[in-house]
């Protein structure tokens, strides 16, 4: 049971991950959180997360955020991306994984899960089907979220880190320093 909180592949950050190897290995379309994995909690997106998302549709991905933020703060998100979401996603529950999907007409097979939490992000993901990438959530100005949540997401990440044959199941797609 516990493996539904592995994620296939842990990185430092969305931007140091190969996503033309992914493309490479078949997948067409990338589902991102926002808060803690694209922009720190509440930000909006910035020129560089404008050109990632550019780069990613020049790489013929679709993308989608799914995100447990009202309509509101995601449209807010988006106002410079062009990209499909589902707000209040109510994660880890399956339903608008599924729907994300189906949304972006692909199999769960051709999909990649990208965000920063274990317990709604990765385990909704492995419930779903769904390949998943955690990325170590984002601090601001070394402001850490230490609450119950991410210690007990800490014990999660220790034993994942032990068991080596959850981890690289896409393929070791972080770029190398």
């Amino acid at each position: 049971m516990l493996h539904l909180l592995y994620p296939f592949e842990y990185v430092e950050s969305v931007f140091t991950i190969d996503f033309e190897k992914l493309a490479a290995l078949g997948y067409k379309g990338l589902i991102f959180d926002i808060d803690n994995t694209l922009v720190p909690h509440g930000g909006d997106s910035d020129e560089k997360i404008e050109a990632l998302f550019a780069r990613l549709h020049e790489l013929g991905f679709q993308t989608l955020l799914l995100s447990n933020n009202n309509e509101k703060r995601v449209e807010r998100f988006l106002r410079n991306i062009d990209s499909l979401y589902i707000a209040n996603a109510m994660k880890p529950l399956k339903l608008n994984y599924k729907k994300a999907v189906r949304k972006m007409g692909l199999s769960k097979d051709e999909v990649v899960f990208i965000g920063d939490q274990i317990f709604t992000d990765i385990f909704g993901a492995n419930r779903s089907g769904i390949s998943c990438i955690l990325v170590k959530f984002i601090c601001v100005d070394g402001k850490v979220d230490f609450g119950i949540r991410r210690k007990l997401e800490k014990k999660v990440l220790d034993r994942y880190l032990k068991e080596t044959c959850y981890q690289h199941r896409i393929g070791s797609i972080e770029i190398e320093k």
